[in-house]
């Protein structure tokens, strides 16, 4: 043999029959071991040792049809090569040759190898159904009844009511009267169930079709549609946590909820539930509600076919009133029909008289377009809704908790106020403003008001936000300091023309002539400037605000930045001194009604207010009136203070009060040039304070060129296209004095007012304390004829000595309003600006005038 080349023949099987050595899997050995092998020989035999061992490792079924094959051969062409049993030549048994079949490579069974055994896919259809159904009952079996309601399910809006308590000032809030299923009837019931949920009566709370329909809608990319029973609906409308939100985890939690719901609740308790929370349309919420809003009647007293119009409401209530207020009823008696058609079809014998019933018949309540701030209600419910907050009520508390708000507001006396001043101030400039406030003396109570004719158009409510100067109207005060201090009305002070006292510029009374020593009832009746002026010196400025005060006046006068805080008494005595006695002070007509309480009630005040209580729906009282009563001054002090204020209107300043048989006390007040003019007085029974004002917008502040004062309406509002307004008061025709029209305006209200009321005495005079004389006494005259047959209470002087056109006559020195420059107005806001109202078109809501004196006041708004 040649070296390196292998015997002739090899790789074949022997001739003649012989047995290869390869086939008996015993290696042959060469007993050279260089002859006849090439010396890389024993590398590959390890090599294919190794590849062999590596095949045999394989798991079996790692290969095509799952089983391991071994290679015989290594085919023809490899030098030296040798094997296990078997040929290795092409197309041998033992190798492959060119276009043999291999049964275990990647094509050998096509597509068929993708698809699984059948008892696989069983096996795994089994496995996912039972996976799926385990963890809805997993997820249904963690859902829990949600115990707590949604914040609004019980939402109901709030009356405010008259003193009387039965008629309401106002409804305000959500539409709701909660009823129970027994008040509901079946007509109505049945009307409800035959257009939402059929099967209700008999379902589990859902509607296997209409969530097929649901799934159906939501997969196929429509919005999710409801198709949900009476049942789910009030879950979702009626507990905490079942959003409106539309998906599928929302809708799956609510049919869990609702299926347990089912179970655990009543039919008639869902029902009447689902009734109570439902929103019908114009705002009514719940079933009664609806059928006050579009019948006018209970739910107990609805026909079948108005039930079956309600009922079709439902689907889409909003949509409805939109609808319906643009004359298109199409869709809701489209509503209506189906809605008769379905109860007949649930029971011929009840409903189906009904089924042809035309929509025409029925008859609707007029949509009634309420604005709840229009007229006199606005002013009642903007006061009332201030004092509320005061005391922690909000509107939103209004408007959702079903309060019932009990004033103090007497209707007809409201009215009355109205009446009278419309009357009295018909031929005026609309720019004069008259207000009124008339208080309860034992209670505190304001039985009435007027601050205007319509809170939309003017909504300054003047009678509590609008401070004025109190003028001479502030004296009784005084008097009361006097009185308190041990002095009696017998004291006689010299009435002087003028008097200059420490710290004050000169103080002068209305008439030019003296009047000499007179006492303190003269002194009132007459209005004597000078001598309330010694008499405030006398028993100091401090004794006088301290009564002032405790009887409630110049509280508002606090809101005004340039107060600091102060009451208005206290900024007077502080720095207009003495000119405090004579009225620099502001005050409001409510203020000063139940400030001259005081008088009226042996000296006790309490401070007013418009709220008597507030119920809730359970019928427990959460706030109870504030009536708390203090001792001002005694007794003795307020009977003799009555004595002075009756001589006002028996002879002096206020006649035009007179009542005739029925006693009455008071105050008349002006200020300069007729700026501010008041009548304040009172009976045993009522207290009534008027005061009048003119009240001028301009278009530019004071001392800016073109300035002019700007057309008004009939409220005496100038057109809300003004972006700037500047207020200024201004005198009023000098008719309009305190003795004038506001007297007129208290006398013909409180004939009115006090119509009613049994006559009563005032308390007889006590004659407390001591005469104080800072002046001597003239002589009395002696008695004559007329003097015996005169009234006792004159005090012996005639009734024609003391009549006055007015009390106070031309610029007081100190005056805030006084207008030295003749431009008349308030002091500016201090930058030179005026008030910017910002077009609103009303005047702003209360104003205190800067009390500090100005050389050249400008405009703002009292």
């Amino acid at each position: 043999m040649d070296g390196g080349r292998p015997p002739q023949g090899a790789g074949r099987p022997p001739q003649g029959g012989g047995r290869d050595p390869r086939e008996t899997g015993i290696r042959r050995h060469d007993t050279d071991p260089t002859g006849g092998r090439r010396p890389e020989a024993a590398f590959e035999d390890t090599q294919a040792m190794l590849a062999a061992q590596a095949r045999a490792d394989r798991s079996p079924g790692s290969g095509p049809g799952g089983r391991r094959r071994a290679r015989v051969g290594r085919g023809a062409g490899g030098p030296g090569s040798e094997g296990h049993a078997g040929s290795g030549g092409p197309g041998g048994p033992g190798g492959r040759g060119p276009g043999d079949d291999d049964e275990d490579g990647p094509d050998s069974r096509g597509w068929k190898r993708y698809v699984p055994s059948w008892k696989i896919v069983v096996a795994s259809f089994t496995v996912l159904t039972a996976g799926v159904f385990g963890m809805i009952a997993v997820a249904y079996a963690n859902t829990p009844v949600p115990l707590t309601t949604q914040a609004s399910v019980d939402d109901r809006g709030s009356v405010i009511y008259y003193a009387d308590g039965k008629t309401p000032i106002a409804r305000l809030g959500v539409k709701r009267t909660p009823v129970t299923i027994k008040q509901i009837p079946a007509h109505v019931q049945d009307a409800v169930i035959a257009l939402e949920n059929r099967s209700f009566r008999e379902d589990s709370g859902i509607d296997f079709a209409g969530i097929a329909r649901s799934i159906w809608s939501t997969a196929s990319g429509a919005q999710l549609q409801g198709a949900s029973t009476i049942t789910q609906q009030m879950a979702r409308g009626y507990y905490e946590g079942l959003s409106q939100e539309v998906s599928i985890k929302r809708k799956i939690k609510e049919i869990f909820v609702a299926i347990k719901i089912s179970k655990t609740l009543p039919k008639d308790e869902i029902l009447e539930r689902y009734l109570n929370t439902i929103y019908f349309g114009r705002g009514a919420y719940g079933i009664q509600a609806a059928a006050k809003a579009f019948f006018g009647k209970n739910v107990m007293q609805l026909t079948p076919p108005e039930a079956a119009y309600l009922a079709g409401r439902i689907q889409n209530p909003s949509n409805f009133d939109v609808l319906e207020s643009n004359g298109k009823y199409a869709a809701t008696k489209e509503r209506y029909d189906a809605a008769l058609r379905y109860m007949a079809e649930m029971n011929p014998g009840a409903y189906g008289k009904y089924a042809d019933t035309p929509f025409e018949k029925l008859k609707f309540t007029k949509i009634k377009t309420v604005q709840t701030y229009a007229g006199l209600r606005g002013y009642m419910l903007n006061i009332v809704f201030k004092e509320l907050e005061k005391r922690g009520i909000d509107k939103a508390a209004l408007e959702t908790k079903g309060l019932k708000v009990y004033t103090t507001f007497d209707k007809k006396k409201m009215e009355d106020a109205q009446k009278v001043v419309k009357a009295r101030t018909a031929n005026l400039e609309s720019t004069i403003h008259a207000s009124i406030a008339s208080v309860n003396p034992k209670n505190g109570r304001v039985v009435a008001f007027y601050s205007g004719d319509d809170f939309l158009h003017g909504f300054n409510n003047r009678a509590f936000e609008s401070p004025k100067q109190a003028a001479s109207a502030f004296k009784p005060y005084v008097l009361a300091a006097w009185l308190e201090a041990g002095y009696s009305l017998n004291s006689y002070i010299d009435g002087v023309s003028k008097i200059k006292l420490e710290g004050t510029t000169e103080i002068g009374n209305s008439h030019a002539a003296p009047y000499g020593p007179i006492d303190m009832v003269k002194a009132m009746a007459d209005s004597v400037n000078t001598v309330f002026a010694k008499m405030g010196e006398h028993v100091g400025l401090d004794a006088v605000a301290k009564i002032a005060k405790d009887a409630g006046v110049g509280e508002e006068a606090k809101k005004n930045p340039y107060y600091h805080g102060l009451n208005a008494v206290d900024y007077a005595v502080q720095e207009q001194k003495y000119l405090t006695t004579i009225g620099v002070a502001s005050v409001t007509a409510v203020e000063q009604a139940a400030g001259y309480s005081i008088f009226a009630n042996e000296g006790k005040h309490v401070d007013w207010h418009t709220v008597i209580k507030v119920v809730d729906t359970n019928g427990l009282v959460l706030l109870k009136e504030q009536a708390v009563e203090r001792q001002v001054i005694t007794p003795e002090s307020a009977a003799d203070a009555i004595v002075a204020l009756q001589a006002v209107v028996k002879s002096g300043t206020g006649t035009a009060a007179n009542l005739g048989a029925r006693p009455v006390a008071g105050k008349t007040g002006t200020n300069n040039s007729y700026k501010d003019a008041w009548f304040v007085g009172f009976t045993p029974q009522l207290v009534t304070a008027v005061g009048m004002s003119k009240d001028v917008p301009y278009n530019k502040p004071v001392g800016q060129p073109g300035r002019r004062p700007l057309k008004v309406d009939k409220y005496g509002q100038p057109s809300s296209k003004v972006k700037q307004v500047s207020w200024a008061e201004e005198p009023m025709p000098s008719f309009i004095g305190g003795g004038g029209t506001p007297t007129q305006i208290w006398h013909d209200y409180m004939a009115l007012a006090t119509a009613n009321d049994p006559i009563e005495q005032f308390p007889p005079r006590a004659n407390s304390g001591t005469q104080e004389n800072l002046a001597t006494p003239k002589p009395t005259p002696s008695p004559t004829m007329a003097d015996d047959q005169s009234n006792p209470d004159d005090n012996g002087w005639s009734p024609d000595d003391q009549a006055a056109p007015h009390d106070d006559q031309g610029c007081l020195p100190g005056d805030i309003t006084c207008d030295s420059s003749g431009d008349g107005g308030f002091p500016d806001t201090g930058d030179g600006s005026g008030v910017d109202i910002g077009g609103t078109g009303g005047a702003p809501a209360g104003f205190v005038p800067d009390p500090r004196p100005r050389p050249r006041p400008s405009g703002q708004r009292p």
